[in-house]
């Protein structure tokens, strides 16, 4: 597929927007078949999951697993609790990011994402002219392995932004690897069923008072429930591949709130793009054959599939 051009970076972010006018939202950002939040979706019961217990060698750990085993089969996601990270921590990390979105818009825009690229704050690649843009201004930083880091869109203010993040990632990266050696053992894992992030894991950290998060089951969409104090963690597309479709990366969606802002801090967990993925050859059988393609830095074609309103999955399947 051919690499798609960006046309003009976004001129005005949406917080612009919306302080200019927070009634009406201009046509571009209007999807047909998306509302606000409405009380008529029902709640998705999400699995909850010790990771305490999960990482510890009593003969309770062997449930957790068949708990998280479970829940990435049919749901592809959990409310992870006992994570180690202290309350106050997260609400620190809550707090540089409200900072960091209070600041005006030119102390912003300082970081601002260079066009053909994802790191920097902003919004959208604009593809084509008439693409759905998301209601939503992003900034998006690259933060392991350190070497790799561009600090140059790392805000200085408020001042504690980078070593709070910094630390963020020291701490995630000691849950990650629990989480992995539990999903990397092929001959305890069951299940068959489906898409939407384009990394291996996903781990975010809701707004701890507006909800807006959903996720598409059973071809109904379902509103996630805040616990404040847990970490949501999903599978994403390249989880859902090297599992051969056992693990599920589900479609999920924000819808907007008319009253306030929310603010979520998602860390996306992906290979080097150098890295080829592809199912586990232990999961492939006469039963389940291999359903997907060998794929490389996938998370390009993620971008390029996602700003066009199309599946990425679709460039992976067999």
């Amino acid at each position: 597929m051919a690499q798609p051009i960006e046309l003009q970076p976004q001129a005005i972010t949406v917080q612009e927007l919306a302080a200019i006018n927070s009634r009406q939202v201009p046509e571009r950002y209007i999807r047909e078949g998306v509302g606000a939040l409405d009380a008529s979706f029902p709640v998705l019961d999400v699995p909850t999951i010790d990771l305490q217990l999960l990482a510890s060698s009593s003969s309770t750990s062997g449930d957790e697993l068949d708990k998280l085993r479970s829940a990435l089969s049919s749901y592809g996601c959990i409310q992870a609790i006992n994570h180690g990270i202290t309350s106050a921590f997260l609400d620190k990390l809550r707090e540089v990011a409200r900072q960091f979105f209070a600041l005006p818009s030119e102390e912003k825009k300082k970081y601002s994402r260079e066009i053909g690229s994802i790191e920097g704050y902003g919004n959208d690649m604009i593809l084509s002219e008439d693409q759905i843009l998301d209601w939503t201004d992003r900034l998006y930083l690259i933060l392991r392995p350190e070497d790799k880091q561009t600090l140059k869109f790392w805000p200085e203010n408020p001042e504690s932004f980078r070593g709070v993040l910094n630390d963020y990632s020291t701490k995630l990266h000691v849950i990650l690897e629990v989480l992995l050696k539990a999903m990397a053992r092929p001959d305890q894992v069951l299940g068959v069923k489906p898409h939407a992030d384009g990394s291996v894991i996903t781990m975010l950290l809701p707004d701890k008072e507006v909800e807006g998060l959903q996720v598409l089951k059973d071809d109904q969409w379902f509103n996630v429930p805040i616990i404040p104090q847990a970490l949501l963690i999903n599978v994403g597309d390249q989880a859902e591949i090297m599992s051969n479709g056992i693990f599920k990366s589900p479609v999920h969606r924000v819808v907007t709130n008319s009253e306030r802002e929310r603010i979520t801090v998602a860390v996306f967990c992906i290979p080097h793009p150098d890295q080829e993925i592809q199912p586990v050859e232990e999961l492939i059988n006469e039963t389940h054959p291999r359903l997907y393609k060998k794929v490389k830095d996938y998370v390009s074609l993620y971008f390029q599939y996602y700003q066009q309103g199309r599946r990425p999955m679709e460039a992976a399947l067999i």
